[in-house]
């Protein structure tokens, strides 16, 4: 994505626009300039292909507290990135958050006795209970999705990654339609399994 696509899909209106952007003092000028509907703030760093993990909202609060009552300030509503880890949920609630996105990835990999899907099930309990609205994403696709669809405290799932790719081989409409089904079968059975 370049500048001029920020910019085109800010002007453009009529739609719900989440900026993901990093946490960094520019990048919310950019977001205070464009008015978005809501800022998701994610680590990055240079080296990363893709997210690796949650902003440390605990152990950089002031930078991240920064951001947020700016952003806040201006009319925009406010997500963080983090991890599923009930210390990282209350701060991000104490920092002035309006919504959290938990880090799915360490699920997505999880081959094992669905640890990491009981972190994420506290933690989506805990957040809630705090006020927060709570999303979740990173690396789920059709296969793994249907667990986390179930926590009844998630209100939104991120995937793009996995509906573009297998977008390539089934079409658009398709991918949109199997993954839509997908959680919506996961919402009707409750069922995490966690």
């Amino acid at each position: 994505m370049q500048d001029a696509d920020i910019e085109a899909l800010a002007t453009r209106g009529g739609s719900f626009f989440n900026l993901e952007a990093a946490c960094a003092d520019e990048i919310v000028d950019i977001a205070l300039r464009l008015r978005p509907s809501q800022v998701t703030l994610v680590p990055e760093r240079r080296e990363e292909i893709t997210t690796e993990g949650g902003l440390d909202v605990a152990g950089n609060s002031s930078r991240v507290g920064s951001a947020v009552r700016r952003l806040r300030e201006a009319g925009i509503r406010v997500s963080l990135f983090i991890d599923p880890d009930p210390g990282m949920v209350r701060a991000s609630r104490d920092l002035g958050a309006d919504a959290i996105e938990l880090h799915t990835g360490r699920y997505a990999n999880d081959t094992g006795g669905g640890a990491a899907l009981a972190e994420l099930v506290e933690a989506a309990k805990i957040g809630a209970e705090l006020g927060l609205a709570i999303h979740a994403g990173h690396g789920l696709t059709l296969a793994n999705v249907a667990p986390v669809a179930a926590i009844p405290e998630i209100e939104e799932l991120n995937i793009g990654h996995s509906i573009v790719s297998r977008a390539v081989f089934v079409g658009l409409p398709v991918a949109v339609r199997d993954m839509r089904a997908a959680m919506d079968a996961a919402r009707r059975s409750g069922e995490t399994n966690a």
